[in-house]
C-alpha cells in the first residue's frame, strides 16, 4: 500500500478522476462494462450510477459487443489491468470500432496508472480505495463525498 504523503496524493488523485467517471457516467445511455460479477459489484459500491454491463454472462464477446452497441451510447470499458483485462479491452474495442458508439478506453487506463499495480483486478477496487482513504483518517463515502450525515 502506498504510503504517507504518497497515499495522500494517490487517493486525491483517485478521487478527483472516480467523482468525474461518475459524473459522466450519470448522463443516459451509459454502461460500464466489467468482466464478472465481483467486479461489478466492486464498481457498484464506489457508487456509478450507470448501467455495469457483464462480460462473462454466458455471451460471447461478439454477441456481448452486439448486445452494447446503440446509437449514441458510450461505452466504458473497465476490464483487469492485467494481461486477459488488457486483451479484452483490446478485442472489445475492435468489436466496437464500427458500431455508433462512443468508446471509453481512457478511464480504464489513468485508473491503472493511479493504482500502480496495487490493484489488478476492478474487483479489489473498492477495497484497495476504502483501505486508502483510511490510512488517511477518513472513511470513503467522505472522501468521495457519499457521506448522508456531512
Amino acid at each position: 500500500m502506498t504510503k504517507g504523503a504518497d497515499a495522500a496524493a494517490t487517493l486525491a488523485e483517485f478521487v478527483e478522476l472516480w467523482q468525474k467517471f461518475r459524473y459522466e457516467c450519470g448522463a443516459p445511455e451509459t454502461v460500464v462494462v466489467v468482466e464478472g460479477e465481483r467486479d461489478r459489484r466492486s464498481v457498484a459500491r464506489l457508487g456509478v450510477p450507470a448501467r455495469i454491463f457483464v462480460l462473462h454472462g454466458g455471451r460471447t464477446l461478439a454477441q456481448s459487443a452486439q448486445e452494447l452497441s446503440r446509437p449514441g451510447r458510450r461505452v466504458v470499458v473497465l476490464t483487469d489491468w492485467d494481461t486477459e483485462g488488457g486483451h479484452l479491452a483490446h478485442r472489445l474495442s475492435e468489436f466496437l470500432a464500427p458500431e455508433p458508439v462512443r468508446l471509453d478506453l481512457e478511464t480504464r487506463r489513468r485508473l491503472g496508472r493511479i493504482l500502480r499495480g496495487e490493484v489488478v483486478h476492478v474487483e479489489g477496487l473498492y477495497g484497495w480505495a476504502r483501505r486508502l482513504a483510511e490510512s488517511q483518517g477518513d472513511a470513503l463515502e467522505v472522501v468521495l463525498g457519499d457521506d448522508p450525515t456531512g
